[in-house]
This record gives structure tokens, C-alpha cells and sequence, in this order.
């Protein structure tokens, strides 16, 4: 039993790390389904280049909408705010807003810029796009020194249908691969650099220490698990309370709730503030209010 619980214990500590290794290995079973079974491409100068960014961006950019649009943060900031246009810049705080979107897109990235890095290194859609292009400095790349034949069959070289012979074929397929996989390895590079340095950065600009940081996330987890399960219990009990009072044909019981004020005050989103030893606009609430009930 103790050793279920250490594996379990272990798990939950990592629990990012495997979601992201889980989302890495989907972002790969999607781009071998798209390559193998919905890409073919058209092999043609004027439907190559926008068939192929299509495949290799249009998925990214579905991703970062969901992204968005499952981000909890994003809808605790944005809802409400076009009629208290205020919620957006609490205490009129610009910067920290601002910062709060930055960090909210950058999540919302990480799974495009998988997919991107996937797609860039099978290398597919890429070569697809850019056969496609008319422009002197890639024909020039791939054509050079080469018959006029080249510059008019390059389209044609993704599906081995060119009339070029076959070990050139070949080895323009190989030339396009080698582009799209550079480009990957640099997406990867340029985002683990700047990823370290975001994390560097927020942390060197943290108001408290490491193990106090580490502490405050494990609380904001916990907060939103257990807010979870007794929403549910305290809307099941408020629905059973309802609807037997109304079965019955009597006066509902006196059932405590908060009111609209003490929601949009634990919506908010909190900043740690040295001046306040409180982890989250709950237990800033929470703790506020029995010092006013105290008083």
C-alpha cells in the first residue's frame, strides 16, 4: 500500500510534465493521420504553396483557439468586462493585466507550436508549400545550375510524378526535407530559449521564495479541486431543496448563499502581495470577512 502511495504521490508531483508528454504524443498521432490519410497534395504551381501552409498552419491555429477557449484564467478575466470594463485592469494596473495575457497566450501555445515542430520535422506539408512557390530566390535555391526543366517540374517533385529524372527527384525531395526539419530543430531551440528565459525571468521577479512559490501553486491546485467537488454537493443539496419545496407545495428551508458582491470578489484574479499573507481571492475573502464579522 505504501508503495501504491509513493507511485501515485509521484504522478500527481509530475502531473504537468505527463500532460505535456500526453499532449506531445497526440500532437504526433494527429500529424501522421493528416499525412497519411487527409494530405494530398495537388502537385500543382498555383494550389501547392496555400494547400500546403494550410496543413502545416491551419491545425496550429485550431489548437491555439482551444487553447483559448479551455483556459480558466482567460474567462475569469474576461467575463463581465464589457459591462465593468474595469475587471480587465484591477486597481488600474495595466502592466499586470497585460501580463496576465501574456502568460495566458503563452500556455494557449504550446500545443500549436508542437504540432508545428511535428509537421516541420516530418517535413510533408512543408515541401508541398514551398514546391509551390514561384519566387526566384527558391527556384534559384533548388534549380540552380540546373535545366529550365527543374524550375518547371519543381511542383511536381512532393508525389514523385516530375519528369525530372529519378535520382534528381530524389534528391530535391531530400533538399526540401532537410529546409523543413532545420526550420523545425530552430522552432524547438528558439522556444526552449524562451521558455528558460520567461521562467528565469518570473522567477527572478517572484515576491516570495522558491519553496513559498511551490507551496502557493500546490494551494491554488488543491483550492480548485476542492471548490469543484462542493460546488457540485452545495448545487445538488440547493437543487434538492428546490425542487422539494416544490413537490411539496411548502416554503423552501433557509439555505445560506452567497451573494452576487462575494462571487466577483473571489472571481478575480489574485496577485501575491507581501502586504497580505493570502493565497488566493478566497482566502482573502474568506479571512477579510470574519475579521469583519469579528469586529
Amino acid at each position: 500500500m505504501d508503495n501504491f502511495q509513493t507511485v501515485l504521490r509521484f504522478f500527481m508531483n509530475q502531473k504537468a510534465t505527463i500532460g505535456y508528454s500526453f499532449m506531445a504524443l497526440l500532437t504526433i498521432g494527429g500529424e501522421r493521420i493528416f499525412s497519411m490519410v487527409s494530405f494530398q497534395c495537388p502537385c500543382n504551381h498555383d494550389q501547392n504553396f496555400a494547400y500546403g501552409l494550410t496543413f502545416l498552419l491551419g491545425p496550429g491555429l485550431v489548437l491555439l483557439v482551444l487553447g483559448l477557449f479551455f483556459s480558466s484564467r482567460l474567462w475569469r478575466l474576461y467575463t463581465g468586462c464589457c459591462l465593468n470594463p474595469v475587471k480587465l485592469c484591477p486597481g488600474g494596473n495595466c502592466f499586470t493585466c497585460l501580463k496576465v495575457f501574456v502568460n495566458i497566450f503563452t500556455g494557449a501555445c504550446v500545443a500549436p507550436i508542437m504540432w508545428l515542430c511535428v509537421a516541420l520535422l516530418n517535413g510533408t506539408f512543408y515541401e508541398c508549400a514551398v514546391s509551390g512557390l514561384d519566387d526566384n530566390l527558391v527556384l534559384d535555391m533548388f534549380c540552380k545550375n540546373r535545366t529550365l526543366m527543374c524550375r518547371e517540374e519543381l511542383a511536381r517533385v512532393p508525389c514523385s510524378k516530375s519528369k525530372l529524372p529519378s535520382d534528381l527527384n530524389m534528391e530535391l525531395l531530400l533538399m526540401f526535407r532537410a529546409q523543413s526539419q532545420i526550420l523545425g530543430w530552430c522552432v524547438i531551440i528558439i522556444s526552449a530559449i524562451l521558455g528558460l528565459l520567461g521562467t528565469c525571468y518570473t522567477n527572478c521577479r517572484s515576491k516570495v521564495s522558491y519553496l513559498q512559490l511551490t507551496f502557493w501553486k500546490r494551494y491554488v491546485e488543491k483550492e480548485k479541486e476542492q471548490f469543484d467537488t462542493f460546488a457540485m454537493e452545495y448545487a445538488s443539496k440547493l437543487a434538492e431543496r428546490n425542487l422539494k419545496s416544490f413537490f411539496e407545495n411548502r416554503d423552501p428551508e433557509i439555505f445560506p448563499f452567497p451573494n452576487h458582491k462575494a462571487w466577483e470578489e473571489i472571481s478575480a484574479l489574485y496577485t501575491f502581495s507581501k502586504s497580505e499573507q493570502y493565497y488566493s481571492t478566497l482566502q482573502r475573502y474568506v479571512e477579510r470577512d470574519d475579521q469583519r464579522l469579528l469586529a
